[in-house]
């Protein structure tokens, strides 16, 4: 137990150090309330949600465990896996947007969504998204869903 708690106490502060580091969400936006939106829209235990800078893929904001927000799917566009990190960074270049899913596992009982693109009203960020399980919704559900929340947390303006 004597290793564990320093090891845990490392890993806040890593945590708490790339958080100070990282740059702010537009003003006026609550990250407690897009966290909630967004845990209410997909929430899931195998879901992460990133938003960053565009151009860049820089994390402004996360959902997500770092283990599911650092692990490697199937990437259901023909390459072999990534993960929503590099896809960020893809989309912060790129600006495409993505709907994608596909199994995830050999015997197709569960599947992979993954959903990017800008985030709308805001020019200099983009999102990307990551959710695995046996009843996953397709990847544009996921997008479609995530706006949403987006909008009800104010990161969107709404219509």
């Amino acid at each position: 137990m004597s290793l564990f708690r320093p090891a845990l106490a490392a890993a806040f502060a890593a945590v708490g150090l790339t958080a100070a580091c990282a740059p702010p969400l537009p003003k006026g936006v609550d990250p407690l309330m897009l966290e909630q939106a967004v845990g209410e829209a997909i929430g899931d235990p195998n879901t992460c949600v990133l938003v960053g800078q565009a151009g860049s893929g820089r994390v402004v904001w996360t959902y997500g465990s770092p283990g599911v927000c650092g692990k490697v799917w199937p990437a259901c566009n023909g390459t072999d896996a990534r993960d929503v990190g590099a896809l960020l960074k893809a989309a912060g270049r790129e600006g495409a947007v993505i709907q994608a899913s596909c199994p995830s596992n050999r015997d197709r009982s569960r599947s992979v969504a993954w959903a990017a693109g800008p985030v709308p009203g805001q020019p200099d960020l983009v999102f990307t998204a990551v959710m695995e399980g046996a009843t996953t919704p397709p990847g544009v559900v996921v997008s479609d869903k995530l706006r949403g929340a987006f909008e009800r947390a104010g990161l969107t303006p709404a219509n």
